[in-house]
């Protein structure tokens, strides 16, 4: 399916160029020019454990690493040492997961006070979810006034965030949704993007960006051609053209 992804959108690129008017492309023609297009099993391997590496998943690396032959270009024991940071911000044990990230690589805090501030942030939420409003307080006082007077934006967040101790019911506040894990999964990702900047590594997968590229490149060419296009991405089926 992926290399399909990456058919499709050279051909769709190609096709684009061509067109000068809206112009109907049959299943055959398409499904031709398709197989006309070699993709090395190589580079789809590549993509494969970019994949696998960013997002952590170090049981199927190592397993496609044998199966395929496909060298990761990183120790694959650095990811479950970054996987363990990124759980431990999930579950909400920030005081253990910048324990973790100092562990690796202390100047990854040092020289990103922005992120710093977000795992005090979340640590002060944390506190809040777990009912430990004076232990809030004090934290926040202590920890991140100081850093708000130094910066403007995170001024703003903390006093967005401080508003969490106004409400009783915080579930039903305007900024109840700080509480909520997604909240936690965005501090984990900026995290998880950090460890891998500072080990020289792309923070984002490729094959995120390529079906992003793949919708892309089908509505600029909806406006010039009707042509077998994929609607579902997870199956990566053709649709025949509307006629």
């Amino acid at each position: 399916m992926m290399s399909l992804f990456w058919i499709v959108i050279r051909q769709l690129e190609e096709i684009e160029a061509m067109a000068a008017s809206k112009k109907v492309i049959t299943r055959a023609e398409w499904e031709k020019k398709l197989n006309d297009v070699k993709i090395r099993k190589e580079d789809m391997n590549r993509l494969v454990m970019n994949f696998l590496v960013t997002e952590g998943y170090v049981d199927a690396a190592e397993k496609f690493q044998m199966e395929s032959g496909t060298d990761p270009g990183i120790d694959l024991a650095t990811i479950t040492d970054r996987m363990a940071v990124k759980k431990a911000v999930q579950c909400g044990n920030v005081e253990d997961a910048i324990e973790k990230v100092n562990d690796l690589n202390p100047e990854i805090l040092d020289t990103n006070p922005q992120l710093f501030f977000h795992l005090q942030q979340q640590r002060f939420i944390e506190l809040i979810r777990n009912g430990k409003v004076e232990e809030a307080l004090e934290f926040a006082q202590e920890e991140l006034a100081p850093r708000g007077e130094e910066n403007q934006s995170f001024l703003e967040e903390l006093e967005r965030t401080v508003a969490l101790l106004a409400f009783e019911d915080v579930s039903n506040c305007p900024v109840g949704g700080l509480l909520d894990i997604s909240q936690r999964l965005k501090t984990a990702s900026e995290v998880n993007a950090a460890i891998l900047t500072s080990q020289s590594r792309e923070k984002d997968p490729k094959l995120p960006n390529l079906l992003k590229m793949l919708l892309w490149a089908q509505n600029q060419l909806d406006e010039r051609a009707a042509y077998p296009r994929i609607k579902d991405l997870s199956t990566a089926m053709l649709e025949d053209p509307a006629i």
